[in-house]
């Protein structure tokens, strides 16, 4: 198949070509490297370009015709979205507005969406399934359910066939150590453990101990980001072979607390660092757990890196040999 992935030179997006290349297909980079890295992708594969400049953007699609468009270019800080607001959704909403709307006029017809367990807010129960209520608790999760819903409605209106994959937490970096996790800010809390067992942060921060968990720190799903990237090829397979369009939850279905990552984390670095307890972050759920049950059904999907300290350790191996 041929694909055009936006934002391509990122963190999932990155992982994701990586694949696409090694399974032999075509894959057209259009990335603007606000936040991407030119190094992470084939200089012959890279369009550099932005969301919003969508006559260049329509050239891309005319010119190499994909069979799928893959959106990965988005902006993900959720602290930063509740200081600026207009900014997430001028990109993240109005942004795909317009990339679908060029894929329509240029006769893509098929789309692979990145979206967010931050659509759930406070999920009511866990694991979380995809007809649980979608209450965002931030800008960021609201920008990401206005798409939804335009996609859904587009849908049901047109030809156009979507899945969107609620991503929960991804973590870990490519296995051979060539591509992995680089933002700037770094906000997730993997790769800050990590700095600070490297010594480049002088602590890690737990925000919040008196959550009702078992030991008292929040709960997430975290899944290692090539499992990610195989259920957007088995999404964009999917929708190649008439699949209707969808909404899918992108997690393993269990949990870890704040606590047992950094216990998991001195494990496997062999590395102490200073960790303090802190207040809990405004709008923090106690728990994201993913009901995955949907797309393991729908897709075949059949991850096979659910083990917490591979994943670390991929992270790690990253973190100990940057490439950027």
């Amino acid at each position: 198949m041929r694909f055009v992935l936006t934002g391509g030179a990122g963190y999932i997006g990155s992982h994701v070509y990586r694949l696409l290349k090694e399974r032999g297909h075509e894959v057209v980079v259009y990335d603007n490297l606000s936040h991407g890295h030119r190094e992470a992708v084939e200089p012959s594969d890279l369009r550099v370009g932005d969301l919003h400049d969508t006559e260049k953007f329509r050239e891309v699609l005319l010119s190499f015709r994909p069979d799928v468009v893959m959106h990965f270019a988005a902006f993900i800080e959720v602290g930063i979205s509740t200081e600026r607001p207009l900014e997430f959704f001028e990109n993240n909403t109005v942004g795909t507005i317009r990339l679908v709307q060029a894929m329509m006029h240029t006769g893509v017809h098929h789309f692979i969406f990145s979206s967010t367990a931050a659509v759930y807010g406070h999920p009511e129960r866990v694991p979380i399934s995809e007809d649980a209520r979608l209450t965002p608790v931030n800008p960021y999760g609201s920008s990401k359910v206005m798409v939804e819903e335009f996609l859904r409605s587009l849908s049901e209106w047109s030809s156009f066939r979507y899945v969107a994959i609620r991503y929960f937490n991804a973590a870990g970096a490519a296995e051979d150590g060539s591509i992995g996790e680089a933002h700037d800010p770094e906000t997730h809390l993997i790769p800050l453990i990590l700095k600070a067992a490297k010594g480049e942060r002088p602590h890690i921060t737990i925000f919040g101990t008196d959550f009702p968990t078992p030991d008292g720190t929040a709960i997430r799903d975290y899944i290692h980001v090539t499992d990610l990237a195989e259920a957007h090829l088995l999404a964009a397979e999917y929708l190649m072979d008439g699949g209707e369009s969808q909404a899918l939850n992108c997690g393993y279905s269990r949990g870890y607390s704040v606590r047992e990552v950094i216990d998991t984390a001195k494990k496997v670095t062999g590395r102490e660092f200073p960790v303090i307890e802190g207040d809990r972050r405004a709008g923090d759920p106690p728990a994201l757990v993913a009901d995955s049950s949907r797309m393991r059904t729908i897709l075949g999907w059949k991850p096979t890196r659910d083990d917490l300290a591979y994943i670390i350790k991929t992270a790690w191996n990253w973190e100990l040999n940057r490439r950027y």
